[in-house]
Order: structure tokens, then C-alpha cells, then sequence
């Protein structure tokens, strides 16, 4: 299933709805369209395997060209309209795009590319083509041919240069039913849903969940930057009945003012799902009191070789967890590869037969993600239960060792968030000569005026009250933001390389 299938059974449906401004893409516009760009890059010499890239901010356009892609057999790959014009030029030119779409607003970034088909909205940039003049005269009609695309997504580079997550395409055209809508899933969503997508496209759960709805002929409206009284206002407009989030949305909602949250009327959720970072226990616990036994959670990577889902009433007999495997099978091993018993931290591994991926251009880290048994790992730190529940600790690289003991910055950061003053919060270690490293916070307040020794003193007796005293900081410093992405993820590094300095390891 595909926008022709919907443009032919229900032309004037939307599809893509901007929740703002209302602006709508109607599934007859969504199919003429992308079939337009589909015949351009195909006049342009274009074919199956050739990759194009997408510079834009939340834009009803942006699946024009994801459709375009999809139903030609191209590559598309979303790149984060945030980074610096160098980072921009590096992902265009390692994933070898031969045509990029992006728009007058962020000539900045793209004022040094060298591609063969650039394209630009709403305005003009010198060497590139206006994208509405470039498609007028192409065909509103598909493709001869239209096997089918795939994204090619971009780690997050937090500790190194991002590197492409490259999939095999699938042997099969975009008319095919794709393989995910055949499985019995709670969390799908069907012709008569309206969605909400919260987070920036150029992420992979945000633009991947969009376009799957889009195959089931499902309203896709789209927030064009997250603001929570907005996501409160959107769902009421709208009437949304599913959307996804991050747990630091959740965080944002919560700290709402009772009456503002009273505002609006949500009723018409049946179905919020989350993922992408561990959700703080009493958070969820309150999102389930506000919004009902609604919320389902996964667990997965833009890898694609396992995930895991825990339903609302699992999530309450086993808080903390991020639920069953699906379609895999998880292993919990030691830094020797040696597996560990029910209950004991470790490095997570998926058995996952079938899953075939590389990292572009790097096939020592593709060599690594593999163990010598072709199981996969995504880099992260948990356990299972004896029920086989997995629990998410940490990312392997800021486990803390202090004084040869491990600790995990998530609980100390979920401790945190649930103080009243408390917006955002980043938990990792320093150098301490004694015991190699230390436990070091770094708190944004919803009041950053609210900033001093006294409020250090007791978001520390707040910790310590709750945890155990060698989880806890030894000491908070105060930042009006931190670095943290819009789907949520935290850029930590740039945090630990304040303190760290320009030592030559970061082993002690």
C-alpha cells in the first residue's frame, strides 16, 4: 500500500497536515506530486541505487520527496538542518547525493555544495533550481517502473564523524504490501487515524512513522517545532488519536501549569507510543495517570536489527523496562563476550536472523557492531529479568567507574527530573584523582535565575534522599540549556569534554 492507492480511493483525504498553520496535503496532491519529482530525477539520469538528500525543516514538502524516493528506488537521507554548513557538506558528499532539496532559509548551509540536481523552495539560490519550476512540466502520473526506495539515516555522531546505516534495497516494488503492515501490531496505525508527529523529520523514527501511516492512508499532522502547550493544542484541534514522543516531551507536558494542562481536551488519544532514550519511572507513571493506559514503548535502533515493546499494562508489573523482545532474541554479556546470568548488567546483544545492514564506508564499525556468533549490538548497558523483561541502564560509553564500582548517569538524571525546579538534566563523570572518576551533574532550571549554591545544596540532598550515596553527584553546575537535540537526544559529550580537557585518555 502507497499514496496511489489512497489519491485513487480517497483523493481529497489528507495526508500531511501542518499543525500550526492547518496547511494540508491532500493524499491526490501527495501522490502527483512526488510522482513529479520521481520523473524529474529519473529524467536526470537517476536510477535505482543512486542516493538524494533532504535539508528542511518541518515542511509539508518534505514527503514529496521521501515518496519520490520511495517509488523509484532511490535512497533518501535526511540531514539535520541544525548542523554546520562543513558537517552538511560532509554527510551530502559521504552518502554520494546527486540531488539535494532544501530551501532559501538555510542558504547558509548549503551555499558551498557541489550536486547535480539542486533544488531549492521558496526562493532563489545562486546555482540551484527553483524546485516548483523544476517539477511544473514532469508527469502527475507514476513511474513506468517504481521498485521501491529506502532511507539511508545518519548516526548521531556523538562521539566521532556520523556515519550512514546503509540497508540492502528491498527486492520488491513500492505497490507491494510492505512487510512491517503485515505483522498484528498494537501500535499501527490505520486509514481512519490522525497522527501526530512531534519530533524534527530529519530523525528516523519521526519521517519512518509518517510515511508508514501514509501507507495505511492514516492523517499525518506535523508540528513544525515542539512547544508542549502546542502539542496539547494540536492533539485537541485535530482530534489526533495516536502520536510519539521522547521522554523529555513527557517531562516538558508534565511541567505545564495544572490549569494549562486542564486547557485542552486529549480524549480522542487512543494510542501514544515512545521511544529513543530510558523514560524516568515516575514520569511515565504520571503520564499514565494523566492520559490513561494508553502508552506503549519501544526499544530499537536506526540499525534495525531488534527491538523490543512493553504495553501499558506490562510497564506497570514491570516498571523501568522497555518490554519483550520482538522477532529476536537478547543476550546480556560482559566486556569478554561471556553471557550474564538473569538480573546482571551488561552489554546488549540481539540475535536477529535476517537483519543485514552496514555502516557506509566503514566496515571496521560495521565490523564491530557484529559479534563472532553474527549477533548485533546498538552500544547499550541493561538487564533482563527473570521474566525476560529487558531494563536499559546506560549507553556503554558514559558508564561511570568510580572507585572500580559502575555507575549508571540514568538514575541519578531520572532522580533529578522529578525535582519541581528541575527542566533538564545531564549526569556523567569527571576526573577525581582518588577514585579515577566522579559523579557530576549538570542541571537547567525552568528558572535559570534560580541558579546558586543553595539550589545545588538541595537538588543534592534531593538525591540523596532517593539514592544511594555513591550514585549521587558530588556536585551541580548550572547551564540556561543543554545540548540537546529536538527528538530529545542529549549530546553528553560535548558536556564531558568541559571537564576532561585535553587529556590524552579518558581511561583512569
Amino acid at each position: 500500500m502507497y499514496p496511489g492507492l489512497h489519491a485513487r480511493e480517497r483523493p481529497e483525504h489528507p495526508a500531511v497536515v501542518m499543525a500550526a498553520t492547518g496547511e494540508t496535503v491532500t493524499y491526490r496532491e501527495l501522490d502527483e506530486r512526488s510522482n513529479r519529482l520521481a520523473h524529474l530525477w529519473h529524467e536526470r539520469g537517476l536510477r535505482a541505487g543512486d542516493h538524494v538528500a533532504i535539508l528542511l525543516q518541518n515542511d509539508p514538502r518534505w514527503f514529496d520527496a521521501v515518496w519520490a524516493a520511495l517509488r523509484s528506488g532511490l535512497y533518501y537521507t535526511p540531514v539535520n538542518w541544525h548542523l554546520t554548513a562543513p558537517e552538511v557538506a560532509y554527510i551530502v558528499q559521504d552518502c554520494g547525493a546527486r540531488s539535494v532539496l532544501t530551501s532559501a532559509s538555510l542558504a547558509d548551509k548549503v551555499s558551498d555544495l557541489d550536486v547535480e540536481i539542486p533544488l531549492v523552495l521558496d526562493g532563489d539560490l545562486p546555482g540551484w533550481q527553483r524546485y516548483e519550476d523544476a517539477v511544473v512540466g514532469q508527469p502527475s502520473t507514476p513511474l513506468a517502473h517504481e521498485p521501491e526506495g529506502a532511507g539511508m539515516f545518519y548516526s548521531s555522531g556523538t562521539t566521532g564523524r556520523p556515519k550512514g546505516i546503509l540497508f540492502p534495497l528491498p527486492d520488491r516494488t513500492v505497490q507491494d504490501d510492505h512487510p512491517i503492515l503485515k505483522y498484528e501490531s498494537p501500535i499501527t496505525n490505520g486509514p481512519d487515524a490522525v497522527y501526530l508527529s512531534t519530533a524534527p523529520l530529519y530523525h528516523t523514527a519521526p519521517v519512518v512513522t509518517c510515511s508508514l501511516a501514509h501507507r495505511t492512508g492514516a492523517t499525518t499532522v506535523i508540528m513544525e517545532r515542539w512547544d508542549p502547550e502546542a502539542c496539547l493544542a494540536a492533539i485537541e484541534r485535530y482530534r489526533v488519536t495516536s502520536a510519539q514522543f521522547v521522554p523529555t516531551m513527557f517531562v516538558r507536558l508534565l511541567k505545564l501549569p495544572q490549569e494549562v494542562r486542564d486547557r485542552y481536551d486529549t480524549s480522542s488519544l487512543t494510542l501514544v507510543t515512545h521511544a529513543a532514550a530510558p523514560c524516568p519511572v515516575e514520569v511515565k507513571r504520571q503520564m499514565i495517570d494523566w492520559w490513561g493506559p494508553i502508552i506503549w514503548e519501544y526499544y530499537a535502533g536506526s540499525e534495525n536489527v531488534g527491538s523490543t515493546l512493553i504495553g501499558p499494562e506490562e510497564w506497570l508489573a514491570h516498571p523501568g523496562s522497555v518490554g519483550l523482545p520482538r522477532f529476536t532474541t537478547v543476550h546480556i554479556c560482559d566486556d569478554e563476550h561471556r553471557e550474564l546470568p538473569v538480573g546482571e548488567v551488561g552489554n546488549i546483544w540481539f540475535d536477529t536472523p535476517g537483519a543485514a545492514f552496514e555502516y557506509h564506508g566503514d566496515p571496521a564499525k560495521t565490523a564491530a557492531a557484529r559479534s563472532p556468533e553474527g549477533w548485533f549490538n546498538l552500544g547499550d548497558v541493561g538487564y533482563v529479568d527473570a521474566e525476560g523483561y529487558l531494563y536499559l541502564t546506560d549507553r556503554q560509553s558514559f558508564t561511570i567507574i568510580s572507585g572500580g564500582v559502575n555507575i549508571y548517569p540514568q538514575e541519578a538524571e531520572d532522580v533529578l527530573l522529578l525535582h519541581p525546579a528541575v527542566a533538564d538534566a545531564a549526569v556523567f563523570g569527571v576526573p577525581n584523582d582518588d577514585l579515577g572518576e566522579e559523579v557530576k551533574a549538570v542541571v537547567q532550571l525552568l528558572d535559570p535565575a534560580g541558579a546558586s549554591p543553595e539550589m545545588e545544596a538541595e537538588l543534592l540532598a534531593f538525591c540523596r534522599e532517593r539514592l544511594a550515596a555513591f550514585k549521587c553527584p558530588r556536585s551541580i553546575d548550572f547551564d540556561a540549556q543543554l545540548p540537546r537535540q529536538d527528538t530529545g537526544k542529549l549530546y553528553k559529550r560535548l558536556l564531558k569534554d568541559r571537564y576532561w580537557g585535553d587529556r590524552a585518555s579518558r581511561i583512569v
